[in-house]
């Protein structure tokens, strides 16, 4: 028989090469009394992940390396959720920095009771100007959009909080994933929202401890900032069609401001000028957080990009939503429940579909 494994961290990878040496370094410093294991999925890495990490993996037995052939996100998890070995799952990205008890605090937190789901907030950190500033306009309502699970510097001592579906990452046991069929493979993006919404809806509590706070790196680029919110935008209507209580009033707000520029541009001449109008507000709005965030700026011109990559932010997810509510139709009980229709809501909902998990086996 071979080694019990007290954890098993699940890593999905493709063409990591620029990262993935400094990110299997930070997560072989975790700090756990327990045996670990690494389990990266690789969704078929054109550039040299593959390679670095079979010659790591030959270097540290903790170090497995599996195939992801959906080369999905989700599929990726599933993938190294069927192969992991330990009692306890912690998921893990690339792109993050994770303190050195993650695993410790997080695995602590589990096995005092009364929540099956730990995970700790996301702290942006930009490497480049447009990363730079999208770190700082999530340290704005505008650009968190009511979410609890992001925090700030200095609150890591804060007391844990209960999450809605907007979550980051996340440690479990095993049996819980299981029991639950691990990440619906039909969500390449928003997927651990979904299952966290398959979570509420059996009265389980999300705990976020500020003290498992990660850093993440946002996305280094216009054009991948604004393909990024419009997956988020589309998946939040699926998640929101497939589990009503999911939705907030925050994530129907960049649909209506994607909407009303719609209307601005090609509306009826009598409501162009209205929306104009909102569009003008909208933009105002967003350049008085660009000089809001001089202060937290550094380099300062950081935040003359603040108003624009909130603007890809708000119009990426909007345009994103209204796309998936024109192909897949408006989620019409999630809307009933945000306007208090209980029964209405009721009536509109139907049993969700079976989690979709192919490669869980």
């Amino acid at each position: 028989m071979g080694e019990t494994i007290d954890c098993s961290v699940l890593i999905p990878v493709y063409n990591e090469e620029r990262y993935i040496e400094q990110t299997v370094a930070a997560m072989r410093a975790q700090r756990y009394a327990g045996t670990v294991e690494f389990v990266f999925a690789d969704g078929g890495s054109t550039d040299r992940t593959r390679e670095i990490l079979d010659r790591l993996a030959g270097e540290d037995p903790r170090i497995v390396v599996v195939d992801n052939p959906g080369r999905s996100v989700s599929s990726g998890l599933n993938v190294a959720l069927r192969v992991a070995r330990g009692r306890w799952i912690v998921r893990m990205d690339a792109h993050t920095v994770y303190p050195t008890d993650y695993i410790a605090r997080g695995v602590e937190r589990l096995a005092r009771g009364d929540t099956r789901w730990v995970s700790g907030p996301p702290v942006p950190r930009g490497h480049n100007p447009v990363s730079r500033a999208v770190a700082l306009a999530l340290s704005t309502p505008f650009g968190r959009g009511g979410s609890r699970k992001w925090a700030r510097d200095g609150e890591h001592q804060a007391p844990e909080v209960e999450l809605d579906s907007g979550v980051f990452g996340g440690v479990w046991a095993r049996s819980t994933l299981l029991e639950f069929g691990g990440w619906d493979e039909r969500w390449p993006r928003n997927s651990d929202s979904e299952m966290a919404a398959r979570f509420l809806a059996r009265d389980e509590r999300l705990v976020c401890v500020p003290g498992m706070a990660a850093e993440y790196t946002p996305r280094d680029s216009l054009g991948g900032l604004w393909r990024q919110y419009i997956g988020y935008g589309d998946y939040r209507v699926r998640t929101s069609r497939r589990h009503p209580h999911s939705l907030r009033r925050s994530h129907l707000l960049p649909a209506v401001v994607a909407a009303n520029a719609a209307v601005a541009v090609a509306g009826p001449r009598r409501l162009r000028r209205l929306a104009r109008a909102g569009a003008a507000a909208h933009a105002v709005a967003l350049v008085a957080l660009g000089i809001r965030a001089l202060p937290q700026a550094d380099p300062r011109s950081d935040a003359l990009l603040v108003p624009v990559v909130l603007g890809a932010m708000h119009y990426g997810f909007g345009y994103g939503a209204l796309s998936a509510m024109a192909g897949d139709g408006v989620p019409l009980a999630a809307i009933a429940r945000i306007a208090g229709l209980v029964r209405l809501a009721d009536g509109l909902t139907s049993a969700p579909d079976a989690t979709f998990a192919p490669s869980l086996g």
